[in-house]
């Protein structure tokens, strides 16, 4: 079943076009050195909204004050109207019966969104 939600939702969800907007905002974070940890959180972000089926985000124990620090940076740059944009594309997808796990997923992308650094990307199994 994940597999198949995961396909309609890289077709269908916007998978793709959150990846290569990600993807985007990651090549332009490494172009300009100084933002490179958060290049590498776009990256994480992109292949998080390309299959978010199946998959879960956790603290990753090893982060410390200076991701913190980045967090609130990119919370105030970038995080808060990524997750916003995120909310409402969830509550708009929510409307339709169908459209309801694509929602989820959507749901599932606002903390990632909002707080990316010190986290990873785990399967659920």
């Amino acid at each position: 079943m994940r597999l198949i939600l995961n396909i309609l939702w890289f077709i269908f969800g916007s998978g793709f076009v959150l990846a290569l907007g990600y993807g985007l905002a990651a090549l332009v974070c490494f172009l300009l050195i100084v933002t490179i940890p958060f290049g590498v959180a776009s990256l994480r972000l992109a292949v998080y909204s390309l299959w978010p089926f199946g998959r879960t985000v956790v603290t990753r124990p090893g982060a410390g004050a200076p991701s913190a620090i980045a967090n609130v940076l990119w919370v105030v740059l970038f995080g808060w109207w990524i997750a916003l944009t995120h909310l409402l594309a969830g509550i708009a997808q929510c409307v339709t019966i169908i459209g309801i796990p694509f929602g989820i997923a959507n749901f599932k992308l606002v903390p990632m969104a909002f707080w990316p650094l010190g986290r990873e990307i785990v399967d659920v199994d």
